[in-house]
């Protein structure tokens, strides 16, 4: 019988530790851009899996490394859910934990989803908040002990679309930006991204994003395989060959297309794995993240 109990105070110490982060910080204390009065029926929801929808006001919440280890390289954080929900436990914070134990500073991101009942244009509105999510990083870089040169985003699935487009889109700046700081993040991290919009994306998060019937401009716009360019951020991808939700090509266009514009990527594919699996992988004992750490020691961004 001590089992069940034991699991019980784990859970509880684990959920403790998950919640000992900074307060979660408004990203617009002077009120949302390209908003709309909320409605009283679109209220904000979160249940005991963490899975957040309706979200009207966006936040960023820090997790610092213990005192004397962080290296000076931050990460924001964007969980994926299709552009309808966030799954901000094992694409938020149990990934932002991760970071802190090699020394970086992370931060989730609760930011909008795609809605005509709270955006004027529900397609830059996510856009904005991974914008400012940056923007607020590099501003306050020096407070959170921040190298304001090392600082990535990272989605997974269509938090993972959001983040590259935010890789490749940082030129359009889509907030207010009186001090012109560079909403450029210094590198990507994409698990099992949602890239195309095209013949191989997944249906749900494009619908969401720019609707049923976006003209042929739009979707290439959202494209991101087709936003490289020689200037986008060194990126690290991971997929399962088998992803039954998102197609294995998304991964394959991205690199492709980082590639063919000379820009330093690392692409993973677990054979099996399919969607969704977070920070570990129910297929492989291999661990993603062991590799993306690897890959952050390679680049520099893991040293004090």
């Amino acid at each position: 019988m001590m089992k069940p109990v034991l699991t019980t105070i784990i859970l509880t110490v684990a959920t403790i530790a998950a919640f000992s982060q900074q307060k979660p910080m408004p990203l617009y204390p002077n009120g949302v851009p390209n908003s709309k009065p909320t409605p009283a029926t679109y209220k904000e929801t979160v249940d005991d899996t963490y899975w957040i929808t309706h979200v009207s006001t966006p936040t960023l919440t820090a997790y610092l490394p213990e005192k004397g280890t962080a290296n000076g390289t931050a990460i924001v954080i964007c969980p994926g859910g299709s552009y309808a929900g966030l799954a901000s436990a094992h694409e938020g914070f149990q990934v932002a934990q991760a970071f802190n134990k090699i020394g970086v500073t992370a931060f989730v991101l609760k930011y909008r989803l795609p809605s005509d009942s709270i955006m004027v244009d529900k397609t830059i509105g996510p856009l904005q908040d991974a914008q400012r999510a940056i923007q607020i990083v590099r501003q306050g870089a020096a407070k959170w002990g921040i190298n304001p040169n090392r600082i990535g985003i990272m989605g997974f699935s269509a938090g993972g679309h959001l983040a590259s487009t935010e890789g490749t889109h940082f030129d359009k700046v889509v907030i207010d930006n009186p001090d012109n700081i560079s909403v450029r993040p210094d590198f990507m991290m994409l698990i099992y991204p949602v890239i195309t919009f095209g013949e191989k994306t997944h249906a749900g998060s494009r619908e969401n994003l720019i609707g049923k019937d976006a003209p042929q401009q739009m979707t290439d716009l959202y494209s991101n395989e087709k936003q490289v360019t020689a200037n986008t951020p060194p990126t690290f991808i991971v997929f399962a060959e088998d992803d039954d939700v998102v197609p294995v090509e998304n991964g394959l266009m991205m690199y492709n297309a980082l590639l063919k514009n000379k820009v330093k990527a690392a692409l993973h594919i677990f054979p099996e794995g399919g969607h969704g699996f977070g920070m570990f992988n129910p297929k492989s004992k291999g661990l993603w993240f062991d590799w993306a750490k690897t890959w952050m020691g390679d680049n520099g961004w893991l040293n004090k």
